[in-house]
């Protein structure tokens, strides 16, 4: 590997602001997502559909988690087209408007006893709110990251916005973990909405570090690029689908070691061990908090992980242990037992899934150039949430009703997919040594050559 430019303290500065702006946004972000599912789990079946079965009612309340990812490409592709024509930060900050205005409205929202079918038909277009602004927010967090990091340091500073992710899953779970303690069985009566109206304050704080970031310098040599052609490029969108569909392929199909297993052993087991156990809600909630908080501490050495094997071999070696643990830790929840439970939820979040998720904005930044890194990314991560993520909570759910209990489907289920994850990784290059603003141009060092699919 050739060594690293060195970087000025200047530069150094504006990388660390970049790096916070993109991990305090997504924190805040995935907190509020996360309230979202949790509560969905636990009391919006009979908050905002009354009137159908136990197991019925819980499927559709889930069900609304799912909706909101059919907003996600739509997010992904406006959110991408405005990234790479007018900015990252730019970007950032309208997602994060959007997803904060919703959320709040959702802790303010009328149930069905209040205003009958109208209730669930606004639950869902705030959810769709919600996935528009998600459908853009994690490519623009992992591209000001990554783009403003030390070549040699990419899959460190790449991992921080994933660090978000998990962070905002731990603030999530502790602010119902907060609502339940202090509502108690008022907790379905008014107790839900706390943690949707505690991101309020949250999000002035994330909009105050997120206007410090800055443009990183591949998007501003771009831009400036484009500004002086006199026949302007076609939209990033039209040349992501005709010069870069097999990247596009690889984005999409990387995504399917987490984007539902993930789901499956959060937001599903949750309700799962709830319903089938009568465990204590609490149980859930800590289980999923420590968890996160594994996935926290060992993300960034993922990170590093990466900067030294690769980002595939990284992946392919968390793909490896999901599929390894996924019968064993499926048989611990089954259990009911407290302690199995967390250390099921825990062994996924802390190791398959962290190793999988740590190097994936490097990755995937590795994969595109500069003039569509916003839209592939975006597209590629937001089209996979829409294919795997979307309804998994609720399809498993259904598994489980039809199949008497058994988990075996789910365990299918999550083997399958995280192999299809593997193959697509192990086609991916590894370029750890190339600049960002080099990827997709002809004269790339010998040291990185890759496949030929990936010009076109």
């Amino acid at each position: 590997m050739t060594p690293p430019p060195t970087i000025s303290p200047s530069a150094r500065r504006a990388a660390i602001r970049s790096l916070q702006s993109g991990t305090i946004g997504a924190i805040v972000e995935w907190y509020e997502y996360t309230i979202y599912g949790a509560t969905a789990a636990l009391v919006f079946g009979t908050l905002f559909f009354p009137g159908f079965a136990p197991g019925i009612g819980q499927i559709a309340a889930l069900a609304t988690f799912g909706v909101g990812f059919l907003a996600r490409p739509v997010g992904a592709f406006v959110a991408g087209h405005l990234g790479d024509r007018i900015g990252r930060k730019s970007t950032l900050i309208l997602t994060f408007s959007v997803m904060t205005v919703a959320t709040a409205l959702i802790g303010m929202l009328p149930t069905f006893s209040q205003i009958g079918v109208a209730a669930p038909i606004l639950l869902c277009v705030l959810r769709l709110a919600q996935g528009f602004a998600v459908g853009g927010e994690w490519g623009g967090a992992a591209i000001i990251a990554v783009e403003n990091a030390p070549r040699d340091r990419r899959g460190f500073y790449g991992s921080w916005p994933q660090i978000g992710v998990s962070s905002g899953l731990l603030l999530g779970s502790a602010a119902i973990a907060f609502a339940v303690a202090v509502s108690g069985d008022d907790f379905e009566v008014w107790g839900w909405r706390i943690p949707f109206l505690l991101a309020i304050p949250l999000a002035i704080v994330g909009f105050v570090i997120r206007l410090r970031a800055q443009e990183s310098p591949a998007f501003l040599v771009e831009k400036a690029r484009q500004d002086a052609l006199v026949e302007k490029e076609r939209a990033p969108v039209v040349v992501l689908f005709r010069d870069h569909r097999r990247p596009l392929l690889i984005a999409i199909f990387a995504r399917f070691a987490e984007a539902g297993n993930y789901y499956i052993f959060t937001i599903f087991v949750l309700s799962y061990i709830t319903t089938e156990f009568d465990v204590s809600r609490q149980v859930g909630l800590v289980a999923t908090m420590i968890g996160a908080g594994a996935n926290v501490a060992l993300i960034p050495v993922y990170g590093k992980l990466s900067d030294r094997i690769g980002r595939p071999k990284t992946f392919l070696l968390g793909g490896a242990c999901i599929i390894v643990t996924t019968v064993p830790i499926l048989l611990l929840i089954q259990t009911g037992q407290t302690w199995a439970i967390i250390a099921g939820v825990v062994l996924f979040m802390g190791l398959g899934h962290g190793l999988v998720y740590a190097p994936q904005p490097a990755l995937y930044c590795e994969l595109f150039p500069t003039a569509v890194r916003y839209t592939g990314i975006s597209v590629g991560y937001q089209m996979a949430a829409v294919l795997l993520s979307s309804f998994t909570p609720a399809l498993a759910a259904a598994l489980v009703v039809f199949s008497g209990g058994a988990l075996w489907p789910i365990m299918i289920f999550a083997i399958v997919t995280t192999g299809i994850a593997m193959v697509a990784v192990r086609m991916a290059p590894d370029r750890r040594d190339v600049e960002l603003d080099r990827i997709g141009m002809p004269d790339l060092p010998s040291v990185a050559r890759e496949p030929a699919y990936l010009s076109r």
